[in-house]
């Protein structure tokens, strides 16, 4: 792998650590305790790439140590976390990597989408990457990298946050104005770059065109140097199943180059959900 990489889509600017805001968080009517701490904590640990200490991990979820301890042992010997003594840091096991595998296979949109990724990143010269809604992020599941030397990377996994990234403002925008207010309560408008759109009006605004011109933009929002274009994949009653995007550095992608591609990802889209079967209502 060449070193001059343009700065990855997805992890851009460390995302803010803490315990996720899901919907069915720990304190939710029937929610267990202790397995809701040690999701949590499993989630932590997948955020760092790098490993996290037991200090750093009980911060995160706002866990004693010693109950941050327990529950990562009980992980350990279930192999869905993974630790290294010497250096004292924590790592995602690999029987997570067995459980997400096993989504992957039921969700087929992945099978169906990579044979349209392969041609849209022929026909474009850039990296494509396929992405679904997880809560208040996109989540990625598969990349295509372009072949040149500067190209933006979206590693399968890796979350991409939903204001400013390009699969994010599609999915937003694929969603109907009454889901989109719910999820802008729990969006944290981080401003990336100073191209960042960080209030729900602001973005509310961004998003009106998509629908007529098919596709969304990422115009150096979550990372200074690089231009997304995505479009939403929908399913016979028009709900978003996953996003494409098409992504490389503003060298490349110039503003001149916008349109044509956002055309050639919404045709992806569309070509992916007549793969999956879908026959619009």
């Amino acid at each position: 792998m060449p070193n001059a990489k343009h700065v990855p889509e997805p992890t851009g600017p460390q995302r803010k650590r803490g315990r996720p805001a899901h919907p069915g968080a720990v304190g939710a009517p029937g929610a267990v305790q202790s397995l809701g701490r040690a999701l949590d904590l499993m989630e932590s640990v997948a955020m760092a790439e790098q490993g996290a200490g037991l200090t750093e991990l009980a911060k995160a979820t706002g866990l004693a140590p010693s109950t941050a301890h327990r529950l990562l042992k009980t992980l350990q010997q279930r192999r869905y976390v993974s630790h290294d003594a010497e250096r004292g840091l924590w790592f995602i096991g690999v029987q997570s990597f067995t459980v997400g595998a096993v989504f992957l296979r039921t969700r087929n949109v992945v099978a169906a989408a990579r044979p349209v990724m392969r041609q849209l990143m022929e026909d474009s010269g850039e990296s494509v990457s396929l992405a679904v809604l997880d809560g208040a992020d996109a989540v990625y599941l598969a990349q295509i990298e372009c072949r040149a030397m500067m190209r933006a990377l979206a590693r399968p996994g890796g979350r991409a946050p939903l204001h400013c990234s390009g699969v994010g403002k599609a999915l937003l925008a694929a969603l109907g104005e009454a889901e989109r207010a719910p999820l802008y309560a729990r969006i944290d408008f981080i401003p990336y770059t100073d191209h960042t759109l960080t209030e729900p009006a602001a973005l509310e605004r961004a998003l009106r065109p998509v629908a007529s011109q098919g596709y969304a933009i990422d115009d150096e929002e979550f990372a200074l140097g690089l231009r997304c274009v995505a479009a939403a994949i929908r399913d016979e009653y028009g709900e978003p199943v996953a996003a494409i995007s098409c992504s490389g550095p503003t060298a490349r992608v110039t503003v001149d180059r916008v349109a044509p591609l956002g055309r050639l990802v919404a045709a992806a889209a569309a070509d992916i959900a007549a793969a999956l079967g879908v026959v619009r209502r």
